[in-house]
């Protein structure tokens, strides 16, 4: 578990994070409304050289293009959907040359991967609690 007490904190984990990932990785950020998941997102982008990010709640997917290019997605508004499976396969996502980091990725978005970071932002109090869950073999052994 690691307690994040600001958004700089948060920034500075994302890119702590970005620096143990390659193409073809997937990451799962869960959390409430204002955990800071776009935060996250954005700190992993900035360790990968990306300054642009914002939250592509409305577009749903962004791909953001550096030396490794990284695609970002909010699956929010697909989990209201009939079948949210079916949307993100619509989304043609390049996960092979990618890292591919997607808000609101549940089960629909991690059977996209066997392996896979698995991130739980917990804000109950103003002291956040990110909890990482390395799952596959290409994360074993894996910590910050």
């Amino acid at each position: 578990m690691i307690t994040v007490a600001s958004a700089q904190e948060m920034l500075d984990l994302g890119q702590r994070l970005s620096a143990h990932l390659k193409r073809g990785d997937l990451v799962l950020i869960n959390g409430p409304l204002g955990a800071g998941k776009t935060v996250l997102a954005q700190g992993i982008g900035g360790g990968l050289g990306i300054t642009d990010i914002t939250s592509p709640t409305f577009v749903i997917s962004r791909v953001h293009k550096a030396v490794l290019p990284m695609i970002h997605v909010d699956a929010y508004r697909l989990l209201d959907t009939d079948n949210p499976n079916l949307y993100i396969d619509d989304l043609d996502l390049d996960l092979e040359n990618s890292v591919t980091v997607i808000e609101w990725g549940g089960a629909e978005s991690a059977r996209l991967s066997e392996d896979r970071l698995e991130i739980t932002i917990d804000r109950s109090d103003e002291i956040r609690k990110v909890q990482i869950n390395a799952v596959g073999d290409r994360w074993v052994g894996f910590s910050l």
